[in-house]
């Protein structure tokens, strides 16, 4: 059976394909996700929704989308919202992460460089000690019977003033995890999954998916 990670961004796709599979150093998540389901993300669903991300919350976003994928394909739908939060910025860029660099971002046809360089710039002036910052994760599982679960996960550190690494995407190449010297761009695959805030969420969410396999069969 099916189990659609509610994204077009090829990224997470192979992030959570790995993390429920429980590839590399993220083991724990190893069962739900790969005995029982084909994870498939939204290209194999021509004209799924685009849900647009209204709720102020990474949990309501992810409720949102997962909900509307689950009623689309008929199948058990899982959606993520994630975001960084950065302590000076009050918190922002939060739950508009991936849209910090409104319509500037869209017209450079980069909206990943365009908003890690927004973020660059603003804190350009910030000493290190004060560049302090979260990455937020809230992970939701939407069953065709209209069952609702969500988890959430966090990875703390600090933002540096260039970008390092080419792994990862979004904020990765600027973002030090709290006992790291590398910036999650630079982790290989498996010890980003082990401390991430997606890893963290997902591998909360799979022993709830793992429930839901003998009912899948």
């Amino acid at each position: 059976m099916k189990l659609v990670l509610a994204t077009r961004n090829q990224g997470k796709v192979v992030e959570l394909r790995r993390i429920l599979a429980g590839d590399g150093d993220a083991g724990s998540a190893h069962g739900p996700g790969s005995e029982i389901f084909d994870v498939a993300g939204l290209e194999q669903f021509p004209g799924a929704p685009e849900v647009p991300e209204t709720e102020p919350t990474f949990a309501g976003n992810a409720l949102l989308k997962a909900r509307a994928i689950a009623v689309f394909t008929g199948l058990p739908a899982v959606a993520d919202d994630s975001g960084l939060c950065v302590d000076v910025l009050g918190g922002m860029p939060g739950v508009i992460s991936a849209r910090w660099s409104g319509r500037f971002g869209d017209a450079t046809g980069d909206k990943d460089r365009a908003n890690l360089e927004l973020l660059l710039d603003q804190l350009a002036d910030v000493p290190a000690g004060h560049r302090t910052a979260h990455f937020a994760c809230a992970a939701a599982l939407v069953l065709p019977s209209g069952e609702e679960h969500v988890v959430e996960g966090r990875m703390d550190g600090h933002i540096i003033d260039a970008p390092r690494g080419s792994g990862g995407f979004g904020y990765d190449p600027v973002f030090v995890p709290d006992g790291e010297s590398r910036t999650t761009a630079e982790l290989p695959p498996g010890e980003k999954d082990a401390i991430s805030h997606r890893g963290r969420a997902f591998r909360a969410l799979a022993p709830v998916i793992g429930r839901y396999r003998g009912d899948a069969r």
